[in-house]
């Protein structure tokens, strides 16, 4: 197996436009890329352009008929009227929308497949983690499901058990529903909880297909105001043990930079050093769980020059074996490229000044008034026991 990691990587990635009003402002990701290359990490990794996702491919997910809705929207934006959530305001039709949504797709079954046959430990595509997707409809700015079509392909190419967790502020709906009725699949996601964001789902309560694949599904539904104490220690009281008991083949992550406190769409307080940590963190869980194997994915993101490109070229730098320091600066031309393309400063450091996080270990004890606490509980108990682990 090549002990190098692959940047899957595809200019025309940044074509993924809902237009100018649209808080998914294509620019995180040129912005994410340029930073990546300021640090020299294509010096560190394999950039990889995988092509476009066939039908045959999309199909392991969605539905034909969604896909033709797709297509059609594509040639003609002006004739989708909501039908398969497309045309929406959260997803507008655009010129192309097919072509561009089949290669974030493509990016990710391309690391999936590159992971599990030993062409690269380790995989990341930022473009990617677009979790809303359903099988049949368009979600919350997402088209086509791509991390739900990478782990179907892992399935495909005879995976029996990847575990996927998603540490995006939204619940992961499209991925959960894709794999409800699959043992083969556990499904961890960290959210907001449902009460106060979209998508309402994400309850405790939500573990899997009934006697089919109980315990499959892993929520984990946090009180609005979480900040990097709260959020690692719900991260790091879940997730080991659930891996740890399930050892994955392959770990797919999904790193949605919208927990940031400085994002405009949600409401969690974590900063980019507490996202670092997590991302440290599941590099580590698969090594020690999943023989290395990660593919790792961005998602949400929307404060796309602040946050957004730290955030994910801390995360192709873990992937790279070349972690970036949170003290180091950011390259000056980068920052100048950042003013030439928004008009916006770019921040200075790769930290918001919060290293070295810390929090609470689980075992150390809980405290069942804290809302924290409640919320890791709820996950626990819900979860755990239909997977034979203690709550």
């Amino acid at each position: 197996m090549s002990g190098r990691a692959q940047l899957m990587w595809d200019e025309a990635v940044t074509g993924y436009d809902f237009g100018p009003e649209h808080p998914m402002d294509p620019v995180r990701l040129a912005l994410t890329r340029s930073l990546v290359g300021a640090f020299g990490l294509d010096q560190e990794l394999d950039v990889v352009a995988a092509k476009r996702a066939g039908d045959s491919t999309l199909r392991l997910v969605h539905r034909e008929d969604y896909v033709q809705a797709v297509k059609a929207a594509s040639v003609d934006p002006a004739s989708a009227d909501g039908s398969y959530g497309l045309g929406t305001p959260d997803d507008p039709a655009f010129a192309g929308m097919h072509e561009v949504s089949a290669l974030i797709a493509g990016q990710s079954v391309g690391a999936a497949e590159a992971v599990w046959r030993g062409e690269a430990l380790h995989a990341v595509n930022f473009a990617g983690g677009l979790h809303h997707a359903m099988p049949g409809s368009a979600s919350g700015f997402c088209i086509y499901n791509d991390a739900s079509l990478a782990i179907a392909r892992l399935l495909e190419l005879g995976a029996e058990r990847v575990a996927y967790v998603d540490v995006d502020v939204h619940h992961g709906d499209g991925v959960q529903a894709s794999f409800w009725d699959d043992p083969r699949v556990l499904t961890i996601s960290l959210h907001e909880h449902p009460r106060t964001l979209f998508p309402q789902t994400g309850w405790p309560e939500e573990t899997g297909a009934d006697s089919v694949a109980e315990g499959s599904a892993v929520n984990v539904a946090l009180p609005a105001g979480t900040g990097d104490a709260g959020w690692l220690r719900a991260f790091h009281a879940v997730v080991p043990e659930l891996l740890a008991d399930f050892r994955p083949q392959v770990l797919v992550s999904q790193h949605g930079a919208d927990t940031h406190f400085e994002d405009p769409l949600a409401h969690l307080a974590v900063s980019l050093d507490a996202q670092r940590a997590v991302q440290v963190a599941c590099h580590e869980l698969a090594h020690a769980y999943a023989d290395g194997r990660w593919v790792a994915l961005g998602g949400g993101g929307y404060a796309v020059v602040d946050v957004v490109p730290r955030s994910w070229t801390h995360l192709t730098a873990i992937a790279a074996g070349r972690e970036i320091l949170p003290s180091a600066d950011t390259p000056e031309a980068w920052r100048q490229e950042v003013f030439a393309r928004t008009r916006q400063l770019a921040p200075a450091r790769m930290s918001d000044g919060r290293w070295p996080v810390s929090w609470a270990e689980w075992e150390d004890g809980y405290d069942p008034a804290d809302r924290l606490d409640q919320a890791v509980l709820a996950a626990r108990r819900a979860a755990f026991p239909l997977r034979g682990l203690l709550a």
